[in-house]
């Protein structure tokens, strides 16, 4: 970090911004640490936690117990991963977020963005509010909401986990009967058209990754299944995305008002572009290995620009 970025970060020469990376606990996250030493290089201090072990406390004036900040709060802070929880653990974890964002602190993504992103029926409804093309999607309470859309569409659908990733619990359904039971899926069917041609042997979708407004890198992701996640066998490749992916791209973190976000992309049968989903704290080891650009790094600076820009807005304020 050139000393003039690092005075517009910290608000002086001689201080350091101090950022909390929030991770997976136990992870030995791999993007945690390529985050953690290129914001170190730039000249900041970073403290690597979990959501877990922060809490509300009110005896310390700021409200909020972050590890390693003995009662102060930083200056931004990098959201990784929210782990998985009861209603409740989430719930709190999320509140801390929100308590920061209400405190001043730079987070990326912010709650909000979080919440939008992870309830996939949200991300979709916002998605098409924006006027963007999405398969067609029903999401709904019990049984008889995938039916009807079974009956309705007269095609194979796509079950999904409201909250689910990776492609884990993915299932595609070509008659009623075969529909996941409602206590695996929380009885709440998020319930979306088949878009693959029937006769496609190698199946195949895009990931790009948007920061600070702007695309970093993109990827195909080639698989021998319909399911084209990295985690699930997906060979990546690099790809030279065109306007239209790239603007469709953009749009979708514009609607969810992600900081940085990966967002998918996938062609139905009849060769439409459709915006499939959006990931807010998205990994890209598999991404990293295609493309020249250093992904870590050009994230942290983006993270640290907005984190010093926030920083101006109080001091102008002040």
């Amino acid at each position: 970090m050139s000393e003039k970025f690092a005075t517009r970060v910290t608000g002086g020469p001689n201080r350091r911004p101090q950022i909390v990376l929030f991770v997976e606990e136990g992870s030995g996250d791999w993007h945690a640490r390529q985050l953690k030493t290129a914001m170190e290089t730039m000249g900041a201090g970073v403290v690597i936690t979990t959501l877990k072990a922060c809490a509300f406390d009110t005896r310390m004036a700021c409200g909020i117990d972050i590890p390693g900040f003995e009662g102060t709060l930083p200056d931004g802070a990098f959201v990784r991963s929210v782990s998985t929880g009861s209603l409740e653990q989430i719930t709190l974890r999320l509140g801390v977020l929100h308590a920061l964002r209400e405190s001043g602190v730079r987070v990326w993504n912010d709650a909000r963005t979080i919440e939008r992103c992870v309830d996939k029926s949200t991300a979709t409804f916002l998605f098409q509010q924006a006027g963007l093309p999405v398969p067609p999607t029903r999401v709904g309470e019990g049984l008889p909401n995938a039916q009807r859309f079974m009956e309705e569409q007269r095609y194979d659908i796509v079950v999904k986990p409201l909250f689910g990733s990776q492609g884990n619990g993915v299932t595609r359904v070509s008659q009623a009967a075969d529909l996941p039971a409602p206590e695996t899926v929380g009885n709440v069917y998020y319930a979306q058209r088949y878009l693959r041609r029937v006769d496609e042997t190698e199946f195949v979708d895009w990931r790009i990754l948007v920061s600070g407004g702007r695309i970093l890198a993109a990827m195909s992701r080639a698989g021998a299944t319909w399911v084209t996640n990295i985690h699930q066998g997906a060979t990546a490749a690099a790809f030279d995305y065109d306007e239209q992916m790239g603007s469709l791209a953009l749009r979708a973190c514009a609607a969810i008002g992600a900081d940085y976000a990966g967002v998918d992309i996938i062609r139905d049968e009849a060769g439409n572009l459709m915006v499939l989903e959006i990931n807010s704290n998205p990994a890209w080891k598999g991404l990293q290995s295609v493309t020249d650009v250093n992904i870590a790094w050009t994230l942290a600076e983006d993270f640290l620009q907005a984190v010093a820009v926030a920083a101006s807005a109080r001091n102008a304020t002040a």
